[in-house]
């Protein structure tokens, strides 16, 4: 897709794609398929169902479902109706996201029940696990909830909610001049989504960004890979991440792409659909392909379409990117992104080499610029480490109602804080070399030490908890935990990671607990994590 004057809003890049390919296939998800015009169809069937439910300019909705057609159409009705699109983890149990949804002060959700084998309503209604009570509201104490839309294929209507067929007939009677009217009134600079990243501290931030920030970010993201209406992307990262919504369904929308959708990665589901999806571009968490190329039947499978991955967020062996060239894709290429930057700051070219793909991020999208700085912000040269700085059009309007917190992030010159270390080399490459502060990476999710801190602790035998990621050859990092006793007390750690998981997202869960007689102090009294990452 080429245009002249490309539009800077969701909807208006619908209307484009809609209009040049109506009859060419946008998304596929399982048996269903949908050209670009039928996908615009479904789209302002939504919006107009929106409209009818007092959907207003700025509204906050919510999806807490997995990838689908109907989450899809669903952000693309959001957006295109002037609200702010909210997504949820789909691993997150009912206490994380009912904080979410609060912060985010949600007015309408879309929830699919029974992913994973969980009831989200029931989870949500009781902020736990618990199963759901018989004639409860299903979102009991968040009153600033007016609908709950299921996403659900069995549409077993529950008491409170609407289900997804007739939520698309809902505004049926509104005639289509309301919602084109609607849609023709978003401004590229009006916020477009809001995506929460947990924060060092454990307390939900949610990074709010506008249309014209997204598709500005992935037209150049596109540009740099590659990306083309030709291509056929498999979406198996998270449509509630990043790296699925705006790398994925934002990028297909740009370039007119055909998006294939999948919930879960499956090894041999997605070699599956390589096979019969002629897929060309699957971006991933580097333990995606770990998989693929140790998948046993993988000779089985004709997967000579694959032409592009894109990696990140967690170490990148330069013997793995080598095997990806050998073995699955022409093209690799490594990437670095945060939330508050609309997911993407750099992005490597085709033409660099096996060690700039491994050993770097790439160079910063057009527009965007990167600086290394030391403790007191001033710029460093090239080789020297210090701490990552970015600013450009893709850096966050800030976090939503926590002015103190945006204030701390991006300072009055416009230079996003990222909380990252690296250094760039004598080609303008960046490469990462810490987190400065104490963020890990489970396979492509960010793990925040603090929070599952906090779980550890509030067991009655904990007297404390640190918490650091190690190296994983599949995932790319875990976390480990270590506990110190309360004196008289016995702590067990596996019940300790069976409190971890009844309150956490199965990511977060460290893959041990260590319990020790004392945890390790620097000369500040305070827990020295590096000498805990090399026990």
């Amino acid at each position: 897709m080429s245009e002249t004057e490309p539009p800077l809003t969701i909807p208006g890049a619908l209307d484009l794609a809609a209009e040049l390919t109506p009859d060419e296939q946008a998304l596929v998800d399982g048996d269903v398929r949908l050209t670009w015009g039928q996908l615009r169809e479904q789209v302002r069937a939504a919006v107009k169902s929106l409209l009818a439910l007092g959907t207003r300019r700025g509204d906050r909705i919510a999806v807490w479902a997995p990838n689908s057609h109907r989450w899809v159409v669903t952000a693309l009705a959001v957006t295109s109706a002037g609200a702010v699109l909210v997504p949820v983890n789909t691993r997150y149990r009912g206490a994380e996201a009912r904080r979410l949804l609060e912060r985010g002060a949600a007015r309408l959700l879309f929830v699919e029940d029974g992913f994973l084998g969980k009831d989200y309503l029931a989870m949500l209604d009781d902020g736990g696990d618990a199963a759901p009570r018989d004639g409860a509201r299903p979102v009991a104490g968040l009153p600033g909830l007016a609908t709950v839309v299921t996403l659900d294929d069995d549409e077993e209507e529950r008491p409170g909610t609407l289900p997804w067929r007739e939520f698309l007939t809902h505004g049926i009677h509104l005639p289509d001049d309301e919602a084109a009217l609607r849609t023709a009134c978003v401004r590229p600079d009006d916020p477009s989504d809001l995506l929460f990243t947990s924060g060092t501290t454990g307390r939900p931030k949610g990074a709010l960004t506008t249309h014209r920030q997204n598709l500005t970010t992935y037209r150049a993201w596109s540009a740099r890979t590659g990306v083309t209406g030709a291509d056929r992307y498999l979406i198996v990262n998270p449509l509630f991440h990043c790296f699925g919504y705006k790398a994925g369904v934002l990028a297909c929308l740009v370039r007119g792409a055909t998006m294939v959708l999948e919930r879960v990665f499956d090894v041999r589901k997605v070699l599956r659909a390589i096979e019969a999806e002629r897929i060309t571009v699957l971006p991933g968490p580097p333990t995606i392909y770990i998989e693929l190329l140790g998948a046993g039947d993988r000779a089985l499978f004709d997967l000579s379409s694959l032409r592009l991955a894109v990696t990140g967020a967690a170490v990148v062996p330069v013997d793995l990117v080598r095997r990806m060239r050998a073995g699955l894709f022409p093209e690799v290429l490594t990437a670095y992104g945060l939330t508050e930057s609309c997911g993407t700051v750099s992005v490597c070219s085709a033409d660099d080499d096996a060690e700039t793909v491994a050993l770097t991020a790439g160079r910063p999208i057009d527009g965007v610029e990167v600086r290394i700085t030391d403790a007191d912000r001033r710029p460093l040269p090239a080789g020297a480490d210090g701490e990552v700085l970015v600013r450009g059009y893709n850096v966050m309007l800030g976090y939503v109602d926590d002015p103190e917190a945006s204030a701390a992030a991006v300072d009055d010159d416009g230079w996003l804080t990222t909380g990252d270390v690296g250094h760039l080399d004598e080609r303008g490459n960046l490469a990462l070399t810490g987190r400065s502060k104490d963020m890990f990476t489970v396979g492509g999710f960010n793990v925040y030490p603090a929070e599952i801190e906090q779980v550890l602790a509030g067991h009655g035998a904990v007297a404390e908890a640190a918490v650091v990621g190690v190296p994983d050859t599949r995932l790319g990092e875990v976390g480990r935990a270590y506990v110190t006793v309360r004196p008289g007390s016995v702590a067990d750690p596996g019940v300790l990671l069976e409190r971890c998981r009844d309150r956490l997202a199965n990511f977060k869960v460290p893959r041990e607990v260590v319990v020790l007689e004392s945890l390790p102090r620097n000369a500040a009294g305070k827990v020295d994590k590096a000498a805990l990452r090399t026990d």
